[in-house]
């Protein structure tokens, strides 16, 4: 019986197949032909198209903030993933779990479930992120006692307390890696009058981004086109330039964290302050984020291990082990 988890992405989408671990992790991003609504790619190759397409394709992402924006487009996308992690034997149709937002509608949980099911799936579960993001993390998260998990990833940050394998505050806000990329192009354009791309903006991010000022701060050059006079130019952007392009969202996440805190019962919040939290997710990578969450709380930070893949790894552990997660898994139909 084939079984396949994914972790429905706004930016990536990784799939994993239990005993072969994570085998697809891909761009969440669909290239359309304009006149017939023709797929043309998916993932990487469809990626490479972002902000260079001629009229007649559009490369669109097909979840916003976490949600499915578009629902075909996200049926393609899972059809075709779902496809290349098991391969074209398709005698058996899978088992499939999705992680969702736990801020999720029901509508949009309805959305997922019939998405897997088009897209060729034998069953379809739903499993809230957070919860998944924990158990990839190594959180007991059926012990009697709160463990906080922070998972940042390209659109949305899920912040929540968990105990006994159920969550119980949790706060999701629509701030994440893309948030941070529009954050950083918008301050480069304000500050050295120059526009830069999205792909541009992540580079930036991923090699000098960091969440605090640092003592020796970071630089490299940007490409982009001067406002002004329309025509290339190169600049050098600092650490320092995104720390401040950041400032922003940065609060906007710690006042999240806190407002989950604040809704936690008093002996879970014991729990945390001992523990720590645990920090998951591809933006929880932003250099001394942790560090900053942790100053701005008062409790000890840490970064999961593999944060990328804590919540594909989750989704693979809880399919393996359905009825000990039987508490956490969302109705299925």
């Amino acid at each position: 019986m084939k079984k396949v988890g994914i972790d429905l992405g706004t930016t990536n989408v990784l799939v994993y197949v239990p005993k072969l671990g994570i085998v697809v992790n891909e761009p969440s991003v669909v290239a359309i032909s304009k006149d017939d609504r023709k797929v043309l790619a998916v993932g990487a190759e469809a990626k490479e198209m972002i902000g260079r397409t001629p009229d007649s394709i559009i490369a669109e992402r097909p979840l916003k903030d976490g949600v499915i924006a578009s629902y075909r487009t996200t049926e393609a996308m899972l059809r075709y993933f779902i496809n290349k992690a098991i391969g074209g034997m398709r005698i058996f149709r899978p088992e499939v779990m999705v992680a969702v937002p736990a801020g999720i509608t029901s509508t949009e949980r309805r959305a997922v479930v019939d998405a897997a099911m088009a897209a060729g799936a034998k069953a379809a579960y739903i499993i809230k992120e957070p919860v998944v993001a924990a158990i990839g993390a190594d959180i007991p998260i059926g012990s009697a006692s709160g463990h906080m998990i922070i998972d940042i990833g390209g659109g949305t940050a899920e912040i929540a307390v968990i105990s006994l394998g159920g969550i119980v505050s949790v706060g999701s806000v629509r701030i994440g890696g893309n948030r941070f990329d529009q954050s950083i192009a918008e301050f480069i354009r304000r500050k050295y009058g120059l526009a830069i791309g999205d792909s541009s903006a992540e580079k930036v991010k991923i090699e000098i981004g960091s969440a605090m000022y640092m003592d020796s701060p970071l630089t490299m050059e940007v490409k982009g086109r001067d406002m002004v006079t329309g025509l290339p130019r190169t600049i050098v952007v600092t650490s320092d330039d995104t720390t401040e392009a950041l400032q922003h969202d940065l609060e906007g996440l710690i006042e999240a964290i806190k407002e989950v805190l604040h809704k936690t019962p008093p002996e879970l919040s014991a729990d945390v302050m001992d523990k720590g939290m645990i920090m998951s997710g591809g933006s929880s990578q932003l250099r001394n984020l942790d560090e900053l969450i942790a100053q701005a709380i008062g409790v000890a930070a840490y970064v999961a291990e593999e944060p990328l893949l804590c919540v594909a790894k989750g989704t693979g552990i809880a399919l393996e082990n359905l009825d000990n997660y039987k508490r956490s898994i969302l109705t299925t139909r």
